[in-house]
Order: C-alpha cells, then structure tokens, then sequence
C-alpha cells in the first residue's frame, strides 16, 4: 500500500508524533493508519517505562476553584511534576495540571497511586469484604475473586490514577492513563507528586 504525505499528516495530527516516527509507523503498518496508530503506541509505552525513575526536579501548580453563588468553596491544588522546564512551562503540561485539579475537585480521590494507600488499611478492607461475603452466603471458593474485584473497585473510588478522567470529551481513559500519555508525547518523566483539596465547613479527613 502506498504511503502519502497526507497519511503522514493525519497521523501525526492523531497522536502528536513527529514526522519521521509517523512516517516508520506506516511503512511498518504496511499503510494501515489504525495499525500505524498501535504501533506507536506501543513504541511510546516502552519508551515511557524506560523513562519512569528519572529525576523529576522541575513542574508546575495546577490549580481549580469552584464557584457557588459568586464566591469560592472548594479549591485544588496538585503539583505535576517534570524533568524539566522547558516543558513544565508548556501551555500543555500546565492545562493537564489544570484539568488534573478539577477532577480531583469532582471526583476527590484520597490518594495519588495504589502504593501510596496503606498497607494496613488495605487489609482491613480486604477482610471487610470477605466477612461480609461469607455473611451473605458466598461460596468459600469464590470469595477471593469478590475480594479482589472490590478491592479493584475501592483504588477506582479513592486513587487518582485509578480513577477514569471526570471529562471523557477531553480524553477517554484514567488519570493515570493520561499522565502517560503526556510522558509519551512530550518525552519526558510526568506524574503527579502530590494534590491538596480544601472546602468550606470540611474539616479533615
């Protein structure tokens, strides 16, 4: 199949890669623009989990303040972290750390990633589930399935990067999904260091 340079602009409007990894895709795609897509995809995962563990010395605040009857009674603060800044001033990296604010506003997970939940709470949890499936008459044999799909379904509730992203026309996928497609479009180490929320009459958690 023949590649032109209009295939290679579509692609590289799709997925925001350069000229000559869009043009490598195709040819490796045989043409195929949806396959071109996975490929990089692919390619762009690999390269980001190389990139995990970088020094991450630089960034920008994200911030959201929500709004009722003209004065504000929540607020969010989240720092989004990068290696550099050159790219922590992009108008990009700041709009996700923005965005990143408002869903923690909306949907106010309690942690960044599964590791930073403890230990002994998860625990606690896991036995909850289980007692409370034996009380409802649960077989014994499939208690540890119920377990692990509640547990799955408590990060969705509380972690950040387990959570899907509060605006699906703005990207489909968890937060985390879209930190990592920010590492792998602007080619650098990207996550979420730590996020703050606050609310009127609220006290803490």
């Amino acid at each position: 199949m023949s590649i032109t340079a209009k295939d290679i602009q579509t692609l590289r409007q799709d997925t925001g890669t350069g000229m000559m990894d869009a043009k490598r895709a195709l040819v490796e795609a045989d043409g195929d623009l949806e396959r071109a897509k996975e490929i990089l995809r692919e390619k762009g995962i690999a390269a980001a989990a190389k990139r995990t563990g970088r020094a991450q010395n630089q960034g920008s605040i994200g911030s959201y303040m929500h709004m009722q009857a003209g004065r504000p009674v929540s607020g969010v603060l989240v720092e989004l972290a990068s290696e550099t800044d050159f790219v922590a001033k992009g108008e990009e990296f700041q709009q996700a750390a923005n965005d990143i604010a408002m869903h923690v506003a909306a949907a106010r997970p309690r942690w960044v990633r599964q590791e930073d939940v403890p230990e002994e709470l998860v625990a606690k949890e896991e036995e909850l589930i289980a007692a409370q499936a034996r009380n409802e008459g649960k077989p014994e044999h499939i208690i540890e399935k119920i377990v692990e799909g509640r547990i799955r379904s408590f990060y969705e509730d509380n972690v950040l990067y387990d959570q899907v992203f509060v605006r699906p026309e703005a990207f489909e996928g968890t937060v985390g999904e879209m930190v990592q497609q920010l590492v792998i479009t602007m080619g650098e180490n990207i996550s979420v260091s730590r996020f703050s929320r606050l609310m009127v009459g609220e006290s803490d958690e």
